[in-house]
C-alpha cells in the first residue's frame, strides 16, 4: 500500500471517485480490520435505500451538512436528522438508510465519514 492510500483530505477533490449514484463521490481507505469511507454527497441527493449489514458494523460521523434518514426498526417511518459533528451507529443487522442529504452553506454537500468493521469487500477498490 502506498503512503498516499493511507490518508485522505475531504478537500482533495481529485481523490474522490464518482459512484453509480448521481451526486455521490467517495474515497475509501481499507485496513486489515476496519475501513474508512469518506463521502462527499450533493445536497438534496437521494438514492440511499433502507438496508442493513449482517456482517458489518457501521459508524457514521457527519462532517458537513446534515443527514435526514431512518435508523432502527424497518417498519417505522420515524426519521432522524443528524447535523455536523453528530454520530450514528448501525450495529450488525440494524436497518438504516432512506436518506436525504442536506448540503452545507459553502459546498452544498453533505460530508460523511463512515467506518466499517470488518471491511466491506464491495468497497475495497474505492
Amino acid at each position: 500500500m502506498k503512503l498516499t492510500d493511507q490518508y485522505c483530505y475531504f478537500l482533495d477533490d481529485d481523490e474522490f471517485r464518482e459512484t453509480d449514484r448521481p451526486g455521490f463521490r467517495r474515497r475509501v481507505i481499507t485496513g486489515d480490520h476496519l475501513q474508512l469511507c469518506f463521502w462527499r454527497i450533493a445536497g438534496g441527493a437521494t438514492g440511499s435505500f433502507l438496508h442493513k449489514h449482517d456482517e458489518h458494523e457501521q459508524l457514521g460521523i457527519i462532517a458537513r451538512g446534515a443527514l435526514d434518514f431512518r435508523i432502527g426498526d424497518a417498519d417505522s417511518d420515524e426519521r432522524t436528522v443528524l447535523r455536523e459533528n453528530e454520530v450514528y451507529l448501525a450495529n450488525q443487522g440494524v436497518w438504516h438508510g432512506d436518506s436525504v442529504f442536506i448540503g452545507d452553506d459553502e459546498y452544498d454537500e453533505c460530508w460523511i465519514l463512515d467506518v466499517f468493521a470488518p471491511p466491506r469487500d464491495d468497497l475495497r477498490n474505492g
